[in-house]
């Protein structure tokens, strides 16, 4: 009967003759049926996708009494494959009532409940995958983050890989603004969660190894990011210390290393240690630093999980003095580490040590040599990191060839942008490789979404503007192939912006032949507006001089503001390698503000000679013999219709091709005649 009540009120719902209040009360009135059958109903395969339905559409006294009535069992049903996904949508359910003060109490206290009975045996839930999954999602609730973060749910995407490489800032804005996101949370339910995990954990260390049970402990640490003092009291019991230990002060004893070391092989454990290194507190890692890894490091990078704790170590590196002593063992020993195919050490260390500006030049001349024995020419250096993979599992490295048609090496293609980021001195045999390179190779590499980040990184550098056009020139007839690949079209951009004015002709020129077929792409719009393309197409003149005026306001703002990496050299370049570092804004939108500044002022000139053209045609023009001075009636062109259509058209073909100004769209809707109120003129 209750099977055949719940598929009657499916049936209900999927014909949509039910509105949204009556839902609501046919919700809560449903649930009311459960008590005391919550555990068979949300176990039933079919019924359990109907309760879900249910959870996400009652109010909230409904669903925290539903979650009250069950809490004896919430454990049983958070395990099951069925009931988890019933336990998953209530939590998700209640986060959505946060916000409302009056609901607070009710929901602090069903979760009171839940939590009372987690935490008698948190290891059950810990060893199950669903139960696993639903002990997650509680915590991060109590916490008072997004319950459907990625973050905190255990997926290891490439965020991980750039922020080590420098590519992204840290994350833990992020977990603030998640934080922010729900509200409160519960920190006392979520304090009594930890600490019955912990105690857990200190007497099951299989937990530790444990697939399931070490993504909820990640989870802990990911949530608790930036809490120095119980990071400081957490991290110890996971790597094993004695509780004796840490009460009498000491964070980790010498004895653990070694055990430490034989679990970093166990995947398991080995992201559990990634976590910790990225959360610790200073003092804590420098203590880890010192007592487990240090002269480990090349034994840890020869295993592929050690080899990733190792990345984590050395992506966390707080001082010139660590990085200098990772690269005593691991300096030498590159070539090694590329024949393993632990590239992924080797690029975490390029780009420590650019962080912190310890041996960049050390680390730049070990890749370099790595890859290009004496014998060798330069030129191979770049090709060879483009096909790690490739190069070193080829029988005879030395007669190996740029293979046609394979696909690039993202941790090659990373490795060379970590090092293009360093000075220009550093980086000379890699910006000879580059620009070495034959055309149909850098052509291949441009529309290889790995190869075409490589050369973005070498036209950002610090290399000078002469090597950079070396490069562009070589792709010159293929620019508007390379501009119909999504990812040629960035490389193309940065082209444009690392180009002199007559080489920036070049480009545009050859886009303008393939414009009808780029403008049918995803891409296309974008590049065509950001060129200007059509502003070429119709006045070659016009469009020289609007790159003529950017450029000279961008002379300027870097003359007033000190940096001189993109002064002009005399030759119409952008780009040049004599610059000092750019200095730091405090306010980065006052800095943009400056910039559109200039930007609008160096355009009025031109946008009052367009007018003055204008005018001037207006005086000489005359239909059927009669004085256009005379003629100001209905449709007739005024000179003050004249003066707006020359400031509207000042407006649009003024704007630089790198610079979209919203408040200037509208201030343009605003001058349009055609929006202007049509008044007959008094006789």
């Amino acid at each position: 009967m209750t099977t055949k009540y719940f598929s009657d009120i499916a049936n209900l719902f999927e014909s949509n003759g039910v509105e949204l209040e009556e839902r609501s009360v046919i919700c809560g009135n449903a649930l009311e049926e459960t008590i005391d059958k919550e555990y068979e109903l949300a176990t039933d395969y079919i019924i359990s996708h109907i309760l879900q339905s249910l959870l996400e559409g009652c109010d909230a006294d409904h669903l925290c009494g539903f979650l009250r009535s069950c809490s004896r069992d919430f454990p049983l049903i958070a395990m099951d494959r069925s009931g988890s996904h019933v336990a998953e949508t209530a939590l998700r359910s209640i986060a959505t009532h946060l916000q409302d003060e009056e609901t607070y109490s009710a929901i602090l206290e069903t979760l009171t409940m839940i939590c009372k009975v987690i935490v008698e045996n948190p290891a059950d839930l810990m060893y199950n995958c669903y139960g696993s999954h639903v002990l997650r999602r509680l915590l991060c609730l109590c916490k008072g983050v997004s319950l459907d973060s990625a973050e905190f749910q255990g997926t290891k995407s490439l965020t991980n890989v750039a922020e080590r490489l420098n590519l992204k800032t840290s994350r833990a804005n992020e977990h603030a603004h998640a934080q922010q996101n729900l509200g409160r949370g519960f920190p006392g339910l979520f304090k009594d969660l930890i600490a019955g995990i912990l105690i857990c954990t200190a007497d099951d260390k299989t937990l530790l190894v444990d697939q399931f049970g070490s993504l909820v402990l990640q989870t802990v640490l990911k949530l608790l990011a930036g809490d120095d003092e119980e990071l400081g009291q957490i991290i110890p019991i996971l790597l094993g210390c004695n509780k004796e230990t840490i009460a009498e002060g000491n964070t980790i004893e010498m004895t653990v290393g070694h055990e430490v070391k034989n679990l970093s092989i166990e995947t398991s454990y080995s992201h559990l240690l990634e976590v910790i290194l990225e959360v610790a507190p200073e003092y804590l890692y420098t203590d880890m630093f010192n007592k487990i890894f240090r002269n480990s490091l090349f034994e840890m990078s020869s295993h592929q999980c050690g080899s990733f704790v190792v990345q984590a170590l050395i992506s966390k590196a707080r001082h010139q003095e660590q990085v200098v002593l990772i690269w005593e063992e691991l300096g030498r020993k590159f070539k090694d580490l590329l024949e393993m195919g632990r590239s992924g050490v080797i690029a975490s260390l390029i780009a420590a040590s650019h962080r912190l500006h310890a041996h960049e030049h050390k680390c730049c001349q070990a890749i370099a040599t790595a890859v290009c024995s004496a014998d060798d020419p330069p030129a191979c250096i770049v090709p060879r990191i483009l096909f790690l993979d490739n190069y070193f599992c080829c029988q005879d490295p030395s007669s190996w060839k740029w293979p046609a048609g394979v696909k690039m090496h993202v941790m090659g293609s990373l490795i060379l942008q970590a090092v293009f980021r360093c000075r220009n001195e550093y980086i000379q045999p890699f910006v000879a490789s580059i620009t070495s390179m034959e055309a149909d190779h850098l052509m291949e590499a441009a529309k290889d979404s790995a190869g075409a980040h490589v050369i973005e990184a070498f036209l950002d550098s610090s290399a000078s503007g002469k090597h950079k056009r070396k490069l562009i020139l070589k792709l010159q007839g293929h620019y508007g192939e390379l501009s119909m690949h999504s990812s040629g079209s960035f490389t193309l951009e940065k082209c444009v912006t690392a180009s002199n004015v007559s080489l920036r002709e070049d480009i545009v020129k050859e886009l303008l032949v393939v414009r009808n077929e780029l403008s049918r792409t995803k891409h296309g719009p974008h590049l065509l507006r950001k060129l200007d393309i059509h502003g070429y197409a119709y006045d070659p003149d016009q469009w020289r001089s609007r790159q003529a005026s950017k450029q000279m306001a961008y002379n300027e703002f870097r003359a007033i503001f000190g940096s001189s990496r993109t002064k002009s050299s005399g030759d119409d370049s952008f780009p040049t390698d004599t610059d000092p570092p750019k200095p730091a804004f405090a306010n980065i939108k006052q800095m943009r503000k400056e910039i559109d500044y200039r930007l609008s002022s160096t355009a009025q000139s031109l946008v009052k000679s367009d007018f003055k053209q204008h005018e001037q045609r207006a005086e000489h023009h005359s239909y059927k013999g009669n004085d256009l001075k005379k003629r100001k009636g209905p449709g007739e062109f005024s000179s003050t219709h004249l003066a707006s259509k020359a400031t509207e058209k000042g407006a649009k073909n003024k704007r630089p091709f790198n610079s979209f100004d919203n408040s200037d769209k509208k201030r343009r809707r605003m001058d349009d005649p055609a929006k202007v109120s049509k008044k007959k003129p008094k006789k």
